[in-house]
């Protein structure tokens, strides 16, 4: 965010580093799951019960997910809002209405990804921006400085909002069962519900507005309304799911969710190279969440901008859109296509696995622990993937168990992106690992995969972009 005129900005922490992605690799901590620390925990629990039932839930049942303490917000009101919007997203706006809701995706002038995040229109001026630190820095910071007739106003993740308590509550339904509780928990008939449509609904007599979205990619809703109403919709939600056998889930569950929705969140925003950002390098502070961001993995380059990423690589193709003026676009026009990387699943050979589990008994040689059901030891994660020939094929980054596998999303070059390419991911770092404290001494080993579709399961892409309450 924004800093003070005497804090010294995140310009001054890059100018003052001699090696970028050293630091990044050995001397910050992660700003993502794992930073919050006790506080964090306090506030949702590693696990209700325990993070395998949990999982198993959301394809099997339902589960309710607790976002309401860790998604920041953003809220844009005014009438230069649009067009602030329509010039920093790389998104259509054409029949945006305040019915609708998208994912919005922002680039920096070089076509670099800097995140996305979730934007509800809630009137011709009235927007709301969750989740996606960068982003809405990015938005704020074109707000203050663009001369646009807006007012924002920022609501942080709980650990990091002064207030101690936040605007709204915010939760997850998902799963196969998800429809049926939501239709019961709603006071009336429950309305159908087109994809990334919404809705205002009365819960427990508390008014609710509902999107239609899956956080694990089911047939899922994301429900948000007054922070003082949290209780009552909660306790109404999870009497209502007790018959549809719906859980409550924790931290160590939600964050293995990539794996089930094929989502790619958070990556290495594109900001910290060129003049044409050099603005908001200025403006962030240098304890600001980008100056945290964390490298990871067996993949290294001397190079900050090898660790960007595009619309295109993060599986957004079908977001871009050149109807409109957006920062990003002329640099987004040019990639051909055959240099755009693919996102795919990669599904670890599990002799390999279990090769790295027990790796950790006897003498050694000692391999990075595979922890589940998150696996990726940083955030950002980056291991290296190669072909049988040793051949370069791109990068693994999230990953984790799920449905009874050790899955990694990946992006990788168009020629080792077909359905069915047996791999090689490089798992461990370089050295015997970085500095970071949650990095133990290890060996590096190789671990073969296999590419699959993102998102993995099938009944995740069948039922991912189906009407809540239509009869099919």
């Amino acid at each position: 965010m924004s800093r003070a005129s005497t804090e010294p900005s995140l310009q001054d922490l890059v100018d003052g580093l001699p090696d970028l992605v050293d630091y990044f690799s050995n001397d910050t901590r992660s700003p993502a799951f794992n930073a919050g620390g006790a506080a964090a925990a306090a506030l949702t629990p590693p696990a209700y019960s325990n993070w395998r039932d949990e999982q198993r839930a959301w394809s099997e049942t339902a589960v309710l997910f607790q976002q309401t303490h860790n998604m920041p917000e953003l809220f844009l009101n005014g009438p230069g809002s649009p067009g602030l919007l329509e010039r920093l997203g790389v998104n259509t706006f054409a029949n945006f209405a305040s019915d609708r809701a998208k994912q919005f995706v922002a680039c920096a002038p070089s076509g670099h990804a800097i995140g996305d995040c979730i934007l509800y229109r809630h009137g011709e001026q009235s927007f709301e921006l969750v989740s996606g630190m960068p982003v809405l820095d990015w938005v704020q910071y074109h707000a203050e400085t663009g001369g646009y007739d807006v007012t924002v106003v920022r609501d942080n993740q709980t650990t990091d909002n002064p207030t101690g308590r936040r605007t709204k509550f915010r939760f997850q339904l998902d799963g196969p069962n998800a429809g049926k509780i939501f239709a019961s928990a709603v006071d009336g008939e429950a309305p159908t519900i087109p994809f990334f449509r919404t809705a205002k609904v009365s819960i427990a007599g508390k008014e609710v507005l509902v999107l239609r979205h899956g956080m694990a990619g089911y047939q899922g809703v994301e429900l948000s309304g007054a922070f003082a109403d949290h209780d009552a919709v909660r306790d109404a939600l999870l009497a209502t799911g007790d018959q549809y056998g719906l859980v409550p889930c924790g931290t160590q569950a939600y964050y293995s969710t990539p794996m089930s929705s094929g989502w790619m969140p958070y990556p290495v925003p594109g900001i910290f190279t060129g003049e044409e950002t050099r603005g908001f390098r200025e403006w962030l502070s240098s304890t600001s969440w980008e100056a945290h961001i964390q490298l990871t993995g067996s993949f290294r380059s001397p190079n900050i901008e090898d660790y960007y990423a595009t619309p295109y690589d993060l599986g957004y193709e079908r977001i871009v859109k050149f109807d409109h003026d957006f920062i990003g676009r002329s640099a987004l026009e040019e990639i051909r296509p055959e240099d755009r990387r693919t996102k795919r699943t990669l599904v670890w050979n599990r002799d390999d696995v279990l090769r790295v589990f027990a790796s950790q008994l006897g003498e050694g040689p000692r391999y990075k622990a595979i922890d589940l059901p998150v696996s990726y030891y940083g955030w950002n994660q980056f291991d290296a993937v190669q072909d049988a020939a040793g051949r370069p094929a791109g990068v693994s980054c999230h990953a984790g168990y799920n449905d009874g596998e050790l899955l990694s999303l990946a992006m990788l070059d168009p020629e080792h992106a077909e359905i069915g390419t047996e791999l090689v991911l490089t798992w461990g770092e370089a050295w015997g690992g970085s500095r970071k404290p949650q990095v133990e001494k290890h060996q590096q080993t190789e671990i073969r995969v296999v590419v699959a579709p993102a998102p993995f399961a099938g009944a995740v892409q069948r039922m991912r972009r189906a009407d809540l309450g239509a009869k099919a």
